[in-house]
This record gives structure tokens, C-alpha cells and sequence, in this order.
């Protein structure tokens, strides 16, 4: 029979728990009884429990982090030397850890999980979440290396401890790190074998297609860094199919995929947010195709399921990644669609659309999760205003925000992308020495071997290069080369820009038939994306070429229509500049400037 002392502290917990779970549950009771618990010296178990317990509650319910600290270190400590405790060991190491996470403080997380992580060899469930949960701390901290050799001990651990599925979802953690961290070259061996283990899974169907759609996403997002639009379509279609088998009414909640094994309770983004994902997957490849009207569209429905999402998970029903993961990763999808949805409303000849996008980008950034979250999206939103004011003939603001790109990422594609828009700025002010310096540094062997759109890009702009110095046959030779490059992966802008360049300098070496077999093709593609800016160039040369052909009426239409493209433009670039949004072109550094919420344009 329990003693008086065991009584008391018995029931002060049953009191707390019983004011916890009422309706509204009364937090300050159970503060005050789970805190009473102490005067009674309960036993050590008992002690770190409630020391355990009250740092979750405040933690939730309050904003007293220094004090959840406390008890959450307390019970860390005082649980670590407790044989056979390890659902409250481990999880205060874990929840302590989180929360210095979450203070900027990752250097006080790692050590509380290495040490757990070197504890919980003998339970499987905890060792493999805790491995997690520290290659995901050194993964925001660009650790990469660290990180991947750890979720490689994860693979490892989960074969010897025949948790297929978890060994599987390791795998295809490490690659998505080596994919993010551009390690091509060592991506490839372990995709083929992720491949191959989820093609021959005899576990749960449900488990299969569950990996099956993480291992499409990567797949597909390894082609699309590479520029290869043609090659992933059937790997896109695959995906497309499984995240519509996933979201089906009769599938089971992420619990169920997850089973009963107690090491494979583990989830990489519940089905919602897949299917999120696989929108933005699907927008960013329309995006490179230079399908503007369906990236749009896709950008619509993955924006409207966000908020879906995001209003679900405030009324509790968060998934995988938690509450605040789950916050994070809607902040993330949503700036990826935002700075995608700008740069399809660039090439279709609509800046005052593109700045909307590009303010609704800065003003999510001022509400970023963490300064690490959005010092990461920086960059991209300095390099979409840089595309933004060459657009407005605004050079010297596109220059400041392109050097802004450069300075501030660290991602190797973009610096890149960012130097070659560059290049076209310092072509078009004449400014050759600077152009020539730059030129070096993005000439298509100095870029990566995978990057096959951007090296086909760098060809262009080389061709450009050579045409402004009236190099005729050398620029002809470098857009051939884009040109082969483009079509091998239906790249579409770049066949069209090619088209129409190679058009205007047949145009002036006086080869009218092949002019116009140059810009027919590219006017045809450049309408089907729609490309206004190739659609004006194109009506232009058009327009030369008939009259030089004597074909007065063919010219007049060609007028026409370049007069429509050129009117419709000047109105579009007007209501631009007289948008308050237009001062975002100037800032450079800091936070984004306050402006007033940005409200959507007239279409034009």
C-alpha cells in the first residue's frame, strides 16, 4: 500500500493532469500542482517526470522559456543516471534541444544529443529520432558533411535493427542533403539504390508509396537543378500519379503508414504538405519549360492548399514535423511559390504583376520564422529585383541588387545565375571591361557539369557578346550551342531567345531566308509561353523582312503587332513605376523597407 508521502504527490498529479485536460483547461492549477509535487521529495523518477511535465506545459501554454529551460534541464539531468527511463530521458534531451534550437543557440543543442544519442543505442525508436534531429540541426547550420555521415550512421543502425523503412527514409534524407549541398557526383549511387529498395519493398503498400513519392521528389528535383526539363517529365507524371493514390479519401492517416514497429514511427512531411510540395515541384519545372500560363495556375492552387494547411494546423491538426515545423515549412513553400510566381510574370511581359509577387516575397520575409530562415531567401528576392528593374531599364539598380545577390548567397548556382543577368547589364551600358573580367568567372567549362541550363545560358550570353561586337560567326557558333543544348531538354526561352537573336543577325548580314526561318520558329514558341519581350524583338525583325520583301501588307501587320506588344508593354511599364512597391528597386541591405501591403494591379 502506497505511504501517506506517496499519496499526496499521487494525487497531486492526478489533480494537475485532471486541470490540464479540462474544458478550458486551467494551466495555472496545474502549474501549481505539479509544482507542489516537489515539497513532498518524491522519488527520482517521479522528480524528473514532473520537472518534465512542466517544462512541455510552459513551454506550450506560456511564455516562460527561461523557466521551461530550467525544468527541462533539470530533468535531463537528473533522469540521465535512471536505468530503463527512456520515454522522459530522451525526451527532455530532445525538447531541451528544440528550444535552444529555436533561442539561435545550436551550440548547446548538439552536445544534449550526443550524449542522449550514445545513450539510446539499446531503443530503437529514440536512437534513429535523435539522429534526426541533430543531422537536422547541423543540415541549418550548412554542416553538411556532419550531417550526412550522421544520417549515414542511421542507415546502418535502422539495417541492424531490421527497421526497413526508417533505413530507407535515412537514405533518402542523406540524398536530399547531397542533392542540397550540389555533391552530384555521390547523389547518383545512393539514388539508384533508394530506387531499388523501394521498387522491391515487400513491407506495407502503404509504406512503399509513401517512400515512393519522397524518392520522386528527389529524383525529380535532381534533374530540375540540373536544367533538364525533357528528361524528368516521366519522373514528374510518376509523381504526379503517386501523391493522387496518397491523397485519396480511403488512404490511412500518417500513423497507420508509419505501422506498429516502434523504430519506424517516423513521417518526412505529412501527406498534405506533399502534396504542397509536389505543386511547387511541378511549378518550378512549367517555370524552366517556359509554360507560364500553367506555372501560374499550379502557383494559385499550391498557395490556396497552404492556407488550407496552415489553418489546419493552428486548429491542431499539425503533422509530421509538428506544429512549428510545419509553420516553418508553409513559410518556405509559400516564398518558393511567390519568387516563382514573379519570374513567370517577368517573361510574360508583366512587371507591375511581378512587382506584386515580389512585395508579397518582402513582406513575408519581414515575417520569416528566424533571421537564419530569412537570410537564406534573401538573395533570391535581391536577384528577382534585379530581373525586375532590368526589365524597367532601371541599370544601375539592377546592377546594386545583382552585386547585393552575389554578396550575400551562398549558393553557387545562384551567384551564377546572378553573374550571368549581370553580364547582359554591363552588354547593354557598353561596358566591356568590366564584361570582359565578368565573363571569365561564368564561361560554360568554369560552371559545374551538371548545370546544363545554365551553361547553355552562359552560351547565350556569349552569343550576345559576340553580337554586340558584330563577331557574326562566333555568335552564331556559341547560339548553335545553345541552341542544341536548349532542344536536347525543351528549355523553351532560351531556344526562342536563341531563335530570335540568330534571326536578327541573319537580318543584318543581309541572309533574309534565313532570317526568317530563324524568327517564325521563335515567334511561334515565344506566343505558345507567352514571352512578350521575344514577341516584340520577333515583330520587329518580322517587320524588316517583309518590308525588304516588298510584302507591304505582311509589313503593316508586323507593324501592328509590334506596335500592340509595344503599347501594351509602355501601359504595363507606367502603372509599374507608379506602384509604391517601385522603391523596393533601391534597397540593398537590411530588412525590407515598410511599405503598405501590396495590392494586386489591374490586368493589363
Amino acid at each position: 500500500m502506497a505511504s501517506t508521502q506517496d499519496a499526496w504527490y499521487i494525487s497531486l498529479l492526478g489533480l494537475a493532469e485532471h486541470f490540464r485536460t479540462s474544458n478550458p483547461p486551467d494551466i495555472k492549477s496545474c502549474i501549481q500542482c505539479l509544482q507542489a509535487v516537489f515539497n513532498f521529495k518524491p522519488p527520482q523518477r517521479v522528480e524528473a517526470r514532473t520537472h518534465l511535465q512542466l517544462g512541455n506545459i510552459l513551454l506550450t501554454h506560456t511564455k516562460n522559456i527561461d523557466l521551461a529551460r530550467t525544468h527541462l534541464e533539470q530533468s535531463w539531468c537528473l533522469s540521465q543516471s535512471i536505468n530503463g527511463f527512456d520515454d522522459v530521458k530522451f525526451e527532455a534531451a530532445s525538447v531541451l534541444a528544440e528550444l535552444f534550437e529555436q533561442q539561435g543557440q545550436p551550440t548547446h543543442s548538439k552536445p544534449i544529443l550526443r550524449k542522449a544519442i550514445e545513450l539510446s543505442q539499446h531503443s530503437v525508436y529514440w536512437h534513429c529520432r535523435l539522429i534526426f534531429q541533430l543531422a537536422q540541426i547541423h543540415a541549418t547550420e550548412r554542416e553538411y558533411e556532419v550531417a550526412s555521415s550522421l544520417l549515414g550512421v542511421g542507415v546502418d543502425y535502422a539495417q541492424i535493427s531490421n527497421a526497413a523503412y526508417t533505413r530507407v527514409l535515412f537514405l533518402l534524407s542523406r540524398v536530399m542533403l547531397l542533392l542540397i549541398d550540389k555533391k552530384i557526383q555521390e547523389v547518383l549511387p545512393l539514388l539508384n539504390q533508394a530506387g531499388h529498395l523501394v521498387e522491391t519493398w515487400a513491407g506495407s503498400p502503404h509504406q512503399k508509396e509513401y517512400l515512393k513519392v519522397f524518392f520522386l521528389v528527389l529524383q525529380v528535383c535532381h534533374y530540375l537543378m540540373a536544367g533538364q526539363v525533357k528528361s524528368v517529365k516521366p519522373c514528374l507524371k510518376q509523381l504526379q500519379q503517386s501523391i493522387q493514390t496518397i491523397m485519396a479519401p480511403t488512404w490511412p492517416d500518417d500513423d497507420a503508414v508509419c505501422g506498429s514497429a516502434a523504430g519506424e514511427s517516423f513521417v518526412w512531411l505529412s501527406r498534405q504538405q506533399l502534396y504542397v510540395l509536389v505543386y511547387l515541384v511541378t511549378v518550378m519545372h512549367s517555370a524552366q519549360a517556359g509554360y507560364m500560363d500553367k506555372a501560374h495556375k499550379y502557383t494559385e492552387k499550391a498557395l490556396a492548399q497552404i492556407d488550407k494547411l496552415t489553418s489546419s494546423e493552428e486548429g491542431g491538426e499539425a503533422g509530421g514535423a509538428g506544429p512549428r515545423g510545419g509553420a516553418v515549412l508553409a513559410w518556405r513553400l509559400r516564398m518558393a511559390l511567390l519568387e516563382h510566381a514573379a519570374l513567370c510574370r517577368l517573361v510574360a511581359g508583366g512587371k507591375a504583376h511581378a512587382l506584386h509577387e515580389i512585395a508579397r516575397a518582402a513582406h513575408l520575409l519581414a515575417a520569416a520564422p528566424s533571421a537564419s530562415t530569412a537570410a537564406a531567401h534573401t538573395p533570391q528576392l535581391h536577384c528577382l529585383l534585379g530581373l525586375y528593374a532590368m526589365s524597367m531599364n532601371c541599370m544601375e539598380a539592377a546592377e546594386a541588387q545583382f552585386h547585393t545577390a552575389i554578396h550575400m548567397s551562398q549558393e553557387r548556382d545562384l551567384w551564377m545565375f546572378a553573374k550571368l543577368n549581370l553580364a547582359i547589364v554591363y552588354l547593354r551600358g557598353r561596358r566591356d571591361n568590366d564584361l570582359a573580367q565578368l565573363m571569365e568567372q561564368v564561361r560554360p567549362e568554369a560552371l559545374p557539369a551538371y548545370a546544363h541550363g545554365l551553361r547553355a545560358a552562359s552560351f547565350y550570353v556569349l552569343g550576345l557578346q559576340a553580337f554586340f561586337q558584330a563577331r557574326y560567326n562566333e555568335a552564331k557558333r556559341y547560339l548553335r550551342e545553345t541552341l542544341k543544348m536548349a532542344n536536347a531538354e525543351d528549355l523553351n526561352r532560351l531556344t526562342s531567345c536563341s531563335l530570335v537573336l540568330l534571326g536578327h543577325i541573319f537580318l543584318s548580314i543581309n541572309n533574309s531566308r534565313e532570317s526568317m526561318n530563324m524568327v517564325t520558329p521563335a515567334m511561334q514558341l515565344a506566343s505558345k509561353i507567352p514571352d512578350v519581350h521575344v514577341q516584340l524583338w520577333a515583330s520587329a525583325i518580322l517587320k524588316d523582312l517583309y518590308r525588304l520583301a516588298g510584302d507591304t501588307e505582311r509589313e503593316n501587320e508586323a507593324y501592328q503587332m509590334h506596335c500592340n506588344f509595344s503599347q501594351a508593354l509602355l501601359k504595363d511599364h507606367f502603372q509599374a513605376t507608379q506602384m509604391p512597391q517601385h522603391a523596393l528597386v533601391q534597397w540593398t541591405s537590411g530588412a525590407p523597407p515598410a511599405l503598405p501591403p501590396p495590392a494586386a494591379p489591374h490586368s493589363t
